[in-house]
């Protein structure tokens, strides 16, 4: 209509026509443009279809977990803090309605990512009473009364609950800017929790607190078992630290050998291909179904034993890149499969186009990059020395290492699946929140005893590490407990997922206290050297 000129690549299907137009013409020409449309032909790159009987199954399993874990983990809160674990709960469990009702208001879709966010800010919630309540009874050893105890409990929290929930708040901001798919699922759920959690443990706990006192009814932070746990640790971490680096320098090693030799189970989400569950009515060998798809398929897709013996994964790269097969590949499948002489249902099926799979990995590597940049210039800004911010970055990038090498050296060995798909990626991105989250509240504590005890470097350090041990063993046992629950009864479809969450608690709270803080250590002699 304008006979504009096409002077490039036109990237992301937008574009602009200059010329001297009056507003009126320019408005003019957009209707007109607005009424027609170019013969621009859609291609699919990216599809999922779950069966009936399998989504109903991830569902009530997934509940069935969700329910259990949430009940241990509020049972374990009243046993260790008594009445201000009822607050806790009470403060916990309005945290989640909160997260459900904000993504339902927004009409989100809850996959693997987003009940990852879900539980990482659940551990994060947990996290933050557990932090005020360890300084309500540091407080209350010192002789001060339930009021003034309370009060300074809760302002002496604020600082590392703001620095924790800040860092990672940050992190889901960078992820949701640069990533897609489920790295943005991740962070959307990620960020509404943060703030839900935040809101719920300052605001509504003190709430109750004040009720509480304004009746006077008694208050109890511990039962006369907790009462005492943690109390008098005088554990030597910084002279362990040499043995600490040994330890995780080996871990790597033999991780970067496997990850060079063996390499990773890669999903059709970074390869590209198609993929089917399938479930037989009686046992079946892999070998035989993948011999009976091999002739329709022109060549032997990978099988594998999927849960029980009677389910299995088949995936292929047959006919991946041709528009409209589709229907000629289920074909081809059903033709395979009959010459087994087998009842049998395809519970789901999924499709990933080489270019998305590509897009995947670039959006998750730019998204984590920028997110340890942003990290490592506020913790910079916040504690003031580069130290802080090394020791913070290491124990990210040592957790994650640590996390891709037993993915590596045990792919294939275990009788779950340990496949890297974008559930995994989400996986990855809940390690270097909790990480995260666990060595900022350590280098908070290690920052407030240099300025308030005397003594050498080391044994101020030490007696910061013992003071937050408390703090660290509550949040990880919670935390750990949640993921083991949904691990054992949420289906084979999370498993794998839930197991690299358990071993990155598990390494996380590992690197806080023996890479983060002594690397921090290590690098502050040497800024004081220079």
């Amino acid at each position: 209509y304008s006979f504009p000129t096409v002077n490039d690549v036109i990237p992301n299907g937008s574009s602009s026509i200059s010329g001297n137009f009056t507003v009126e013409e320019a408005e003019d020409l957009s209707n007109i443009l607005k009424a027609g449309k170019l013969p621009a032909p859609a291609k699919i790159i990216q599809s999922e279809i779950v069966g009936p009987s399998l989504g109903a199954e991830a569902i009530s399993s997934g509940f069935t977990s969700f329910a259990i874990a949430l009940l241990i983990v509020l049972v374990y809160m009243i046993f260790y803090y008594q009445t201000a674990g009822l607050a806790a709960n009470f403060a916990l469990v309005l945290n989640i309605l909160f997260i459900f009702g904000v993504l339902s208001s927004l009409g989100a879709v809850l996959s693997l990512p987003g009940i990852a966010g879900i539980v990482l800010t659940i551990g994060m919630a947990v996290d933050a009473n557990v932090l005020i309540y360890e300084r309500i009874r540091e407080e209350l050893r010192a002789g001060k009364g339930m009021s003034l105890a309370i009060s300074d409990g809760y302002n002496n929290a604020y600082a590392a609950i703001i620095d924790a929930n800040v860092t990672t708040l940050l992190t889901g901001v960078i992820l949701y800017t640069f990533g897609t798919g489920p790295i943005k699922g991740f962070a959307t759920t990620l960020i509404i929790g943060i703030i839900t959690s935040l809101f719920a443990a300052i605001f509504l706990t003190r709430l109750v607190f004040e009720s509480k006192m304004a009746s006077k009814k008694p208050i109890k932070f511990a039962s006369k078992m907790t009462e005492n746990w943690f109390a008098n640790n005088n554990f030597a971490f910084i002279a362990k630290r040499k043995t600490a680096y040994i330890f995780s320098s080996l871990l790597i090693v033999l991780g970067i050998s496997s990850l060079a030799t063996r390499g990773l189970n890669e999903g059709v989400d970074f390869k590209g291909g198609r993929t089917f569950v399938v479930r037989f009515d009686q046992d079946v060998v892999t070998q035989e179904v993948r011999s009976s798809l091999a002739t329709p398929f022109e060549t032997a897709p990978e099988v594998k034993t999927f849960g029980k013996a009677d389910q299995v994964k088949i995936t292929t790269k047959f006919m991946i890149d041709e528009k409209g097969s589709d229907e000629l590949v289920d074909a081809k499948l059903a033709e395979g499969l009959s010459t087994l002489g087998m009842n049998y249902e395809v519970m789901s099926s999924q499709l990933v186009g080489p270019t998305i799979a590509d897009d995947i990995k670039q959006s998750a590597l730019w998204a984590v990059l920028f997110s340890l940049i942003v990290i490592f210039m506020y913790i910079l800004i916040r504690f003031r020395k580069m130290s802080y911010s090394l020791g913070a970055v290491a124990a990210v990038f040592h957790d994650v290492l640590i996390v891709l090498s037993i993915f590596s050296i045990f792919y294939g060995k275990l009788p779950f699946s340990l496949e890297i798909d974008q559930a995994f990626i989400a996986a990855i991105l809940t390690v270097i929140g909790y990480s995260l989250n666990d060595t900022v509240v350590v280098f908070d504590r290690v920052r407030e005893y240099f300025s308030k005890k005397k003594g050498t470097t080391h044994d101020i350090v030490n007696a910061a590490l013992n003071s937050t041990l408390s703090r660290t063993i509550n949040t990880s046992v919670t935390t750990f407990f949640v993921l083991f629950v949904i691990f054992v009864f949420g289906g084979e479809v999370i498993r794998g997922f839930m197991f690299a969450l358990m071993i990155g608690v598990v390494v996380g709270t590992y690197s806080s206290l023996f890479i983060a803080t002594p690397i921090m250590i290590d690098t502050l002699k040497e800024e004081t050297e220079k």
